[in-house]
């Protein structure tokens, strides 16, 4: 059986926690940031972890982490 290619744009933006859920950056913090009040900028920062369903499919496309 050949080794399984990792996707290598999910790997760039998922990992794994320890408890092996998939941890996520936020979305909305790239652009258009002067409408955006200050608190939920710095919210956007943090990283998050990924809900079930579509933690699922990522953990698919990254076999080895």
């Amino acid at each position: 059986m050949p080794k399984i290619k990792t996707h290598r744009g999910a790997a760039k933006r998922f990992s794994l926690t320890g408890t092996g859920k998939v941890k996520r950056s936020k979305a909305f913090a790239s652009h258009i940031l002067t409408t955006k009040t200050t608190k939920r900028k710095r919210n956007l920062r943090k990283s998050t972890v990924m809900d079930k369903a579509n933690a699922k499919a990522i953990k698919k496309i990254l076999p080895y982490l």
